[in-house]
């Protein structure tokens, strides 16, 4: 290296030089290799504290599920006791507004404000014989090879009753009704994988059937999916439900069912006769009902920066309230 004139630099400049730009590249390692070990360290806090988050919000809507259980349990043995229906003035029907889950532990003197979780917790029960059973569409007769799947017309017709009244494609209904029994036929005498979809057991798996999610969420209000067949509680149905499941019937007189269980829940059908005469003749065990067994319990936990919610379908057999499934989402 040289200098203006041709003069060149001497060997200690040349070494000064050297070690400036060894002495630059050990920093510029270490920089690196340290913001490398505190990107780990950071990753590492953020999967430990999302694994947290994930086994606490575990616990919460764990307790918050047995907690609706207990309720349902209690709100059995006051109806075997008092031979009340189930209806939507009953403490199991009263949606829990989102609160501060300290609030909940209060009365416990070993909990503080400071020590608690900053999380907040809200959910509702829902009666799903509130609503008309897809699986209804289908009865089984028989045993062993024996065994049929039939159509069960009546239900059909409710269907199509309330495809006409929210405006939805028939043809769409058809289908699924008859993709509906074939799967449920060969899911009870074909051993050998069937080329037809699975048998559903929720709202959202009827897609496998043909039905939209635009159809889906139309029907959401109206419509579930029980194991069994299930008659349609009128004390906690909604009037499109009411008018689709009894012939006849229009949509001023369904609600006027809702209007008088508002004012007195009915605890038999005779009880839906005596104050809407229009029903008469044209209920059956079968169909209707005043009580519920099937339940979906639904919570919601806003933990930190995350909202987790939970959906469990319980089914109440006498005292017993056991869960049939559940599913768990995260939302943004």
């Amino acid at each position: 290296m040289g200098r203006p004139g041709g003069e060149t630099l001497p060997p200690r400049c040349r070494q000064r030089g050297a070690a400036l730009l060894l002495a630059m590249l050990t920093v510029t390692l270490v920089a690196t290799l340290a913001s490398a070990a505190l990107w780990q360290q950071w990753r590492s806090i953020e999967i430990e504290q999302a694994e947290r988050q994930r086994v606490q919000a575990g616990w919460i809507l764990t307790g918050a599920l047995d907690w609706a259980r207990l309720i349902l349990r209690e709100d059995a043995r006051g109806n075997q006791s008092s031979g009340n229906a189930d209806h939507l003035g009953e403490p199991w029907a009263l949606p829990l507004e989102e609160a501060r889950l300290s609030s909940f532990l209060a009365a416990d003197r070993n909990n503080s404000a400071d020590s608690t979780l900053q999380a907040f917790l809200s959910g509702e029960v829902i009666d799903m014989q509130s609503r008309l059973n897809f699986n209804n569409l289908v009865r089984t007769t028989g045993a062993g090879a024996s065994t049929k799947v039939e159509t069960v017309e009546a239900d059909l017709r409710a269907f199509t009753r309330l495809y006409e009244q929210l405006g939805l494609p028939l043809g769409e209904l058809t289908t699924a009704a008859e993709a509906l029994r074939n799967t449920t036929q060969r899911a009870l005498t074909d051993p050998l994988p069937s080329p037809t979809p699975l048998v559903p057991t929720k709202l959202s798996q009827l897609g496998w059937l043909g039905i939209s999610r635009a159809s889906l969420s139309v029907l959401e209000p109206h419509v579930t999916v029980l194991p069994e067949r299930s008659a349609l509680n009128l004390n906690t149905a909604g009037a499109e439900a009411i008018q689709a499941s009894v012939p006849e019937l229009d949509l001023a007189q369904a609600r006027q069912v809702v209007a008088a269980r508002e004012r007195s829940p009915f605890k038999t059908l005779a009880d839906v006769v005596t104050a809407v005469p229009a029903t008469g003749g044209k209920l059956g065990d079968q169909a209707h009902g005043t009580r519920s067994r099937y339940f979906e319990v639904r919570g919601r936990l806003r933990l930190d920066n995350a909202v987790i919610e939970e959906r469990s379908l319980v089914v109440r057999n006498d005292l017993e309230v056991r869960v049939s499934w559940r599913e768990r989402f995260t939302r943004p």
